[in-house]
């Protein structure tokens, strides 16, 4: 795709924005990349596409929450000094007052159309760490994506009215719109990654403990749905005529995956103990 663009902009004498847009999109994305490998997060792939970029990295949603803060606003941060650079080299020899003035209008168009609440923009996934940060991380995928897919709808509904005809923006609109579809496609995998790297992630220091209160009565799959992201869970079994029952977080990631024990009610797990 990359080199296919790059021939179209020699064909038609875009050539030299084709370039600055590709490197402005490069720089973003290394922007993601740079913080994720600081952290020591593991970075799968970096695509480069003509309206943007994807710096894929390992994400089961267990680092801090922090961490993940920084790496996603790094990309955005990186047209700051972009912008800053070009006022600083403009009527240079190598930098005109048109080049400039181009620079500056792809800058801000990406770094604005990135802070936009969807999926699986920047502002999007910004959008769906707080949600993590406000819910239990399943029901964060749900509340996150359903404003995703709000925006998108208010973002087509307004292209249609005022543009169109503008081939490229139903271009970008027709990614957002797959991608919103797969991320709900994949909304029970990205869960069900959450809770296996659980049981064998090493929790970070700065992670609390937090107690769930429950009934007995609740099934094994329904409790692990109030799991939530940046928290060590202990479950608290309360009990109409005993002293409430405790269940540490792993015990009951145990009686899900190994003994496949996902409509049990927790209850019984503390006599299997």
């Amino acid at each position: 795709m990359f080199w296919f663009v790059l021939s179209v902009g020699i064909i038609t004498g875009y050539f030299r924005e084709v370039i600055m847009v590709f490197l402005i999109v490069f720089i973003h994305e290394m922007g993601h990349a740079g913080v994720a490998h600081y952290f020591k997060w593991r970075i799968h792939k970096i695509e480069l596409l003509p309206f943007g970029g994807v710096a894929e990295v390992e994400n089961h949603g267990n680092w801090p929450i922090r961490e993940e803060f920084f790496i996603i606003i790094a990309g955005p941060i990186q047209h700051i000094w972009l912008i800053g650079l070009s006022f600083l080299m403009v009527e240079t020899s190598f930098w005109s007052s048109t080049d400039h003035q181009v620079f500056i209008w792809h800058n801000v168009t990406i770094l604005i159309f990135n802070l936009l609440p969807i999926m699986p923009l920047d502002g999007g996934r910004l959008v769906q760490l707080w949600c993590t940060y406000c819910w239990p991380y399943q029901r964060a995928l749900v509340i996150s994506w359903w404003m995703s897919v709000s925006i998108l709808f208010l973002l087509v509904l307004i292209s249609g009215l005022f543009f169109p005809y503008h081939l490229n923006l139903w271009v970008v609109l027709g990614f957002l719109i797959i991608a919103n579809y797969l991320e709900w496609k994949q909304r029970p995998y990205r869960f069900i990654r959450f809770l296996m790297a659980r049981q064998h992630f090493s929790t970070p220091h700065t992670f609390c403990k937090k107690t769930i209160k429950v009934q007995g009565s609740l099934s094994v799959r329904d409790t692990v749905k109030l799991f939530r992201r940046g928290v060590v869970h202990r479950i608290l079994i309360r009990h109409p005529f005993k002293e409430s029952l405790q269940l540490e977080e792993k015990e009951l990631l145990h009686a899900l995956f190994q003994e496949k024990q996902l409509k049990t009610p927790i209850a019984e797990l503390i006599r299997k103990i």
